[in-house]
């Protein structure tokens, strides 16, 4: 790969601003924790109300929404550092890529209460953070997405953008990610029971019992490095994967873990790892599978390379996490520190970890930065005092293979029940029902399809799921959340249970920066298979569509209906119908050129034939989110 150098960067965490927010401490000095026992988990009655919130000043015009508000000041603390570094970067071509978990919960909560309010229910939606940035900072993006992958999803965006590096499609990328505590959050996990019962978190200590939430967020302004003069850090290689076993659990070897983290190793040229940012959640299963995969991935005993689990000082940031936590591995390098582990107690034998008492001065020039999801989603990424030459061999040519459209699921046949598995079925819900049954009719009238990841393009996500899930809340109270429905109030349940259905274990995540998700979807993944991340890719651009999602839909002007289409994107052209000469995403002033067609049927017209030669899809409404187009030409 052409390895990204970071050029600039904003964050915001428990622990402070800018690069307070992720100090990986002084030699000598204990680790910093800033998890709490937090008022608003407890006065909703949680039993484990403990959380890392960050002291937000607000900027000028920021939203009411914790989320966004947060997003905001990490955005443009990036943009003033970047305007130092990179006086003309206005000039450039711009990409930007963010992920989250759980976008503006907090609004949508608020939302969900007060289900007539059109303010709301523009701003309910998870792309509206996003929004906020593009009008504060007065540009327009190309590319651009969101990627809704959970708890890797800033990992995973930080990836995407060093494809579009790779592949000139921009100049300059921001990426990152953002989230907010919220109680809809925070009583889901505790329903799991995957919350600590006292604080700090022990991340691979014999006596762990989970982890905290924290909130925060982090922007990179990335850049190719051999045109960053100067530049310290580099991100140096990518890799994503899926476990393609469970939707919750991890899979207890650890082998899906270990190879994104083998692919991303390889890409950097097989380097010696220093320090190891583990996604160490805490939760037993979780650390020990982590374990496992550290080691196959590094080739060595376990325990052998410093950790520093960053989760433990801040809590479990959700999708600002991955950048947070590269940011804290970065700073590690720069400052010559092997970082302390926060926790007591005894080291577990079958989670082996080297975990500092406190931080030792040294020299690390490598770090490998770690994340896992829901879904059974991993992403990890390697940075480096080192940079990489630029990639020799051209980017692979895309083809996409004839879809297939479903409407209604309500019953499907008996094949297709079969083929998704019955139970996995009967108790997937909205968005992940609909993207099961879609690619099961791909499978059954093409076969399996091997060596394939899964992006799932949804513009209105799980929000009616999670208005299921927040009325039980608002009902019963904090501690009688659903532990079945909450793994379902994530987007990427819908790609997670795709790939444990049909052994799917290539890169795994949604997306969905606006209407256009459909053709966003197509453009992740003929990103990744141009680049080589995966051989094939399979697209399910999916819209369930309730009583909440209509009203968001309405708040936007879009006409939303319920249905999917699915697809494979390959690097074959054996039974393709037409190569990608171009898939483009962005968000901006472009949006007015793109038709408002909302996510699958923006894909429908490859169902016709003759096929279209250009698919195009947007919203004409600022508040609406990104614009898409695909250009398509003919096998010969």
């Amino acid at each position: 790969m052409t390895s990204a150098a970071i050029v600039a960067f904003g964050a915001v965490s428990a622990m402070g601003e800018g690069s307070d927010a992720v100090s990986s401490g002084r030699p000598g000095e204990r680790a910093r924790v800033c998890i709490t026992r937090d008022a608003e988990l407890a006065a909703a009655g949680l039993a484990r109300p403990y959380a890392a919130r960050a002291a937000l000043h607000r900027p000028p015009a920021a939203p009411d929404d914790r989320a966004s508000a947060l997003l905001l000041v990490a955005a443009l603390a990036c943009a003033r550092e970047l305007d130092t570094a990179l006086p003309s970067w206005r000039e450039l071509r711009v990409g930007l890529a963010l992920g989250t978990s759980s976008g503006g919960m907090r609004t949508a909560e608020r939302f969900f209460d007060a289900p007539d309010s059109r303010e709301l229910a523009g701003d309910a939606t998870y792309f509206a953070p996003m929004l906020h940035v593009v009008a504060a900072l007065g540009l327009a993006f190309e590319p651009a997405t969101l990627v809704l992958g959970a708890c890797a999803a800033s990992t995973l965006a930080l990836g995407v953008s060093t494809r579009w590096l790779e592949a000139d499609a921009c100049d300059v990328v921001l990426a990152g990610g953002f989230d907010a505590v919220s109680v809809f959050v925070a009583s889901g996990f505790e329903a799991l029971r995957a919350t600590t019962a006292s604080i700090p978190p022990r991340p691979f200590r014999l006596d762990r019992d989970g982890m905290s939430l924290g909130e925060g967020a982090a922007v990179l302004a990335l850049r190719s490095s051999h045109l960053a003069r100067g530049a310290r850090v580099h991100i140096t290689g990518f890799g994503a994967s899926a476990d393609g076993v469970h939707l919750t659990a991890p899979d207890r070897s650890g082998s899906g873990l270990a190879a994104a983290a083998s692919a991303a190793r390889r890409e950097a040229g097989d380097p010696g790892v220093d320090l190891v940012s583990p996604h160490g959640s805490a939760t037993p299963f979780s650390d020990a599978a982590e374990s496992r995969a550290i080691a196959t991935a590094l080739r060595q005993e376990p325990g052998r390379v410093v950790l520093h689990p960053f989760k433990a000082q801040v809590g479990h940031t959700l999708g600002a996490s991955g950048a947070l936590e590269l940011l804290a591995s970065a700073d590690a390098l720069t400052r010559g520190v092997y970082p302390a582990a926060a926790g007591d107690g005894a080291n577990d034998p079958d989670a082996p970890a080297m975990l500092l008492d406190t931080a030792r001065a040294g020299a690390p020039r490598t770090a490998l930065k770690l994340s896992a999801a829901f879904g059974g989603a991993n992403a990890a990424l390697v940075v480096s005092l080192d940079s990489r030459p630029p990639r020799v061999s051209p980017m692979r040519a895309v083809y996409v293979r004839r879809p297939v459209y479903v409407g209604d699921v309500d019953q499907p046949d008996h094949e297709i029940v079969e083929l998704c598995g019955e139970m996995r079925l009967a108790r997937a819900t909205g968005l992940a029902r609909l993207a099961l049954v879609a690619v099961g009719e791909l499978v059954r009238r093409d076969g399996p399809v091997s060596l394939a990841g899964v992006v799932v393009g949804t513009p209105f996500a799980t929000l009616d799921t999670n208005a299921a899930f927040h009325a039980r809340i608002r009902e019963r109270g904090a501690r009688m959340a659903e532990p079945r429905r909450f793994p379902y109030t994530s987007p990427n349940a819908a790609s997670g249970e795709v790939g444990v259905a049909f052994g799917l274990k290539g890169p795994s995540f949604a997306v969905g920066c606006g209407p256009s998700a459909g053709l966003e979807a197509v453009a992740a993944a003929a990103t990744l298979v141009a680049a080589g991340d995966a051989d094939a890719m399979v697209v399910a651009a999916v819209d369930a569509v309730g009583a909440a999602s209509r009203r968001a839909a309405d708040a936007i002007g879009v006409d939303a209906r319920t249905g999917a289409v699915a697809l494979v994107v390959t690097c074959s052209p054996e039974g393709a119908i037409a190569r990608v000469v171009s898939s483009r995403c962005g968000l901006g002033a472009s949006n007015a050129g793109a038709p408002p067609l909302v996510g699958h049927t923006a894909l429908m017209p490859l169902l016709d034939d003759p096929l279209p030669r250009v698919l195009a899809a947007g919203s004409l409404d600022p508040r609406g989110g990104g614009w898409a187009r695909l250009d398509l030409a003919p096998l010969d």
